[in-house]
């Protein structure tokens, strides 16, 4: 059996490294073809960008050049001032750069003025007088600076520069408008900025479908390679799929046997301790021990008689809250008060072992959504075993963790810890290390928290004390 395991694992083992290599191979070739499909694309982006934005360089100093000799020195003759409001100035400012962007494949043209931040004039007679935008491009315009930026109508498909299809593509040129010496050409100071827009749509649209074309080839490559590798792999994965299965089952199996077993043995402590005997043990025992002419002896055996079905029929109910746990009813409260209750009712125990409390929670107001009933009972189980464990006195630390959703609550105590042989049974129903245990205390504690979808966790060191970790959702 050991060696058919061992050579099933083998050949598992060699089964993954063929997958490994099949998978390392598409990403090899994944990261080597995106890059240059995509590095491709993009320098035939740079390129027309750089095509149109010397294209619009050239048309704006040409503008620059027209308006400047063509209007405004006419106009400062003609009127004394330039007033774009009045109409024939308006007009006459307008056949000027329609003249000057005739025949050019050109969107729009603003003309700013930088004194007043507004739009002195536009092709677009709505865009007059409204207000700059003060972008990158018209801030450095006003410093004398040219700059060109792409406005996309559409946003990328992936994160690898590839973009979709009929997206409006305008490329906007921002130009110093200068004053320059009419008799000498020199160019002065900066009166203004004009912004070309550019329509690249058709253009840029060839470059995207040459940016498709390259990449589909490229996944059809890398796709028909790892098909082929994948092959090679697909009976392997189904080996290794069925043998999942059939652990998974061997698992679930297994865990059902714990189950049953762990249930026969709380029936078979049920069956013994059986709830309705023991009520009339305890009411005939009562009555005896109430009967006149009763004795201080048979008194006092009554007493042993009432305290010994007392003690059996907390037992038959601690294995039915395991059998049948309660489910939570879920309500508003505050785990600080929980603790301070516990501590609370714990405070005799506590003085007459010589154990103090280091309670670093105390009246901070911490709201959860729980059963303030249930969690008063786990803790409770908690804080009893801690103080039995602290037969020489010491201290029980206290504190408080937390994350966005969960809160994670320690109780530390100094007592004599866990051996690591017994620290893998604590858990396990019926298991306990005391006389007079029923072994179920930090089960139903397991289901309490469980049932609050919550979880509870142990670190001990023997003869260095217990902590116990448990972790609640702050809310449902």
């Amino acid at each position: 059996m050991q060696l058919n395991q061992r050579n099933a694992n083998t050949e598992e083992s060699r089964f993954r490294l063929v997958k490994f290599f099949a998978y390392t191979s598409l990403i090899v070739l994944i990261i080597f073809s995106f890059p240059f499909s995509v590095v491709t694309s993009q320098n035939a982006k740079d390129i027309l960008m750089m095509s149109y934005e010397n294209y619009a360089i050239m048309l704006g100093d040409n503008l620059s050049h027209q308006v400047f000799q063509n209007f405004v020195i006419p106009v400062a003759s003609r009127f004394g001032k330039i007033s774009l409001r009045q109409e024939e100035q308006q007009k006459w400012l307008d056949q000027i750069v329609r003249n000057t962007i005739h025949s050019f494949k050109i969107d729009e043209v603003n003309i700013y003025d930088i004194e007043q931040g507004l739009v002195a004039y536009s092709t677009d007679p709505k865009q007059i007088e409204k207000k700059v935008t003060e972008n990158i491009g018209y801030k450095k315009a006003v410093k004398g600076e040219h700059s060109s930026g792409l406005i996309s109508g559409g946003g990328y498909l992936w994160a690898f520069g590839i973009e979709r299809l009929g997206a409006a593509k305008k490329l906007k040129t921002y130009i110093p408008f200068r004053g320059m010496d009419p008799f000498t050409g020199r160019k002065g100071d900066v009166l203004g900025v004009f912004e070309i827009t550019q329509d690249l749509t058709e253009e840029y649209q060839s470059v995207i479908k040459l940016q498709y074309l390259i990449f589909g080839l490229s996944t059809l490559i890398m796709g028909l390679i790892f098909v082929a590798l994948l092959l090679i792999v697909r009976k392997a994965e189904r080996i290794i799929e069925q043998r999942t299965k059939e652990q998974m089952s061997l698992e679930a199996q297994l865990n059902q046997s714990e189950r049953l077993a762990a249930l026969g043995q709380m029936i078979a402590g049920v069956s013994h301790e059986i709830r309705n005997p023991l009520g009339i043990i305890r009411s005939t025992a009562e009555l005896l021990g109430d009967l006149p002419g009763s004795d201080a002896n048979q008194k006092k055996l009554s007493g042993l008689i009432i305290e010994a079905s007392s003690r059996l029929n907390n037992i038959v109910t601690e294995f039915l809250d395991f059998a049948r746990p309660q489910r939570p009813d879920i309500q508003e409260c505050y785990l600080d008060e929980i603790i301070a209750k516990n501590l609370e009712f714990l405070q005799p125990e506590l003085d007459k072992h010589g154990i103090s409390v280091n309670n670093t929670i105390s009246g901070r107001s911490i709201r959860l959504e729980a059963d303030p009933h249930l969690l008063y009972r786990a803790f409770l189980n908690i804080f009893i075993n801690a103080v039995q464990s602290m037969n020489g006195g010491g201290t029980i630390s206290i504190r408080l963790d937390d994350d966005r959703h969960y809160y994670f609550l320690s109780i530390e105590d100094m007592g004599c810890g866990i051996s690591n042989e017994t620290m893998s049974k604590v858990f396990n129903p019926f298991y306990s290390t005391k006389d007079k245990g029923s072994g179920l205390g930090l089960p139903i504690v397991r289901n309490i928290v469980e049932a609050h979808n919550g979880a509870i966790s142990l670190e001990s060191e023997q003869g260095a004390g217990t902590k116990v970790i448990i972790k609640l959702p702050k809310e449902r």
